[in-house]
């Protein structure tokens, strides 16, 4: 039996637990009870989460696994602005890919239930210091130059290739803080490369794009969907105060799907009319406290989900 609504098929992350990349993390045994969560709530699937954070590639198939949940993507920053990738960096790379590739032939080999849409290795730009404070959408000088852009065109090119060495899909995440985060920036990433990209309707509001116009602007394009309400109201906050680290603010921009302002329901009106059918992955960043507080953030996600079922019409 499947947990797909409306022909969709839903996923969790554990950054909606307070689970954010290398520098956060769970406490033994946290991990393993998010996606016990997750599947007991009724979601589909899950992103893996930063590398390592359920353990080796084995161990991470073993939890999912042992939870029937089907694995959706796992989010990798790179170093687009500096243009070159260091042996550790490509050497992590391929952990992450050997790791997502080991969920999916485990998920293969046990679900019930096939035809769950590829598991997507999620690219994206880690920025650079300084670059995360609320930048002017319409300024294409706060961006890479064509020099530098072609440099970072050779570092995704180089992750395509390692991906691909292990069989899996790609995408690329348009991120609020980086070098990829405005239209402009998007549409470049697209006339430039054969990258499709994750709509997320978060950031794209945050970073000046609608995203029920970016659904139909990327047609095609676009094969994985973030579900992500935010507020609009704190980031006007950080512009007026001057400089501001994402980070003081994101987490007040994450609210409850339904409780920002993102159109929900015409985003999943625009994608689903032009043909979208794979993931969709609920994610409320929350603030990490040393690891996840499971019971205030699972009931945030059950609601989540119920409130993404009303508008698939379920």
């Amino acid at each position: 039996m499947t947990n797909r609504v409306s022909g969709q098929w839903i996923a969790g992350a554990p950054v909606s637990f307070g689970v954010w990349g290398p520098h956060t993390g769970a406490p033994d045994g946290d991990g393993d009870a998010i996606l016990r969560t997750l599947a007991a709530q009724g979601y589909t699937g899950s992103e893996l989460g930063d590398t390592g954070f359920l353990g080796d590639p084995d161990r991470t198939a073993d939890v999912f696994a042992a939870h029937g949940l089907a694995p959706a993507g796992v989010y990798v920053g790179l170093p687009l602005a500096r243009g070159e990738w260091s042996a550790q960096g490509r050497a992590a790379f391929a952990l992450t890919c050997r790791t997502l590739r080991a969920v999916v032939d485990r998920h293969a080999l046990t679900a019930g239930d096939h035809g769950a849409p590829a598991a997507r290795i999620v690219l994206a730009d880690d920025g650079a210091p300084g670059l995360d404070a609320p930048r002017d959408p319409a300024d294409r000088s706060s961006g890479l130059d064509d020099r530098a852009w072609a440099r970072a065109v050779d570092v995704l090119a180089e992750a395509v290739t390692i991906a691909c060495e292990h069989g899996l899909a790609r995408t690329f995440h348009p991120h609020l803080g980086t070098f990829v985060e405005s239209t402009w920036e998007v549409d470049r990433l697209l006339a430039t490369t054969p990258l499709g990209v994750t709509l997320d309707t978060g950031h794209a509001l945050l970073a000046g794009t609608d995203p029920v116009e970016a659904a139909d602007r990327w047609a095609g394009r676009i094969d994985h969907v973030h579900v992500k309400d935010v507020r609009l109201a704190p980031l006007h906050a950080a512009r007026r105060a001057g400089p501001a680290s994402l980070r003081d603010w994101w987490t007040q921009a994450n609210v409850p799907l339904g409780r920002g302002d993102v159109d929900l329901a015409g985003v999943l009106d625009a994608v689903r009319r032009t043909g979208y059918a794979g993931w969709l992955v609920v994610e409320q960043d929350a603030a990490p406290h040393g690891g996840p507080q499971l019971a205030q953030f699972a009931a945030d996600q059950e609601r989540n989900l119920r409130v993404l079922r009303e508008l698939l019409g379920d």
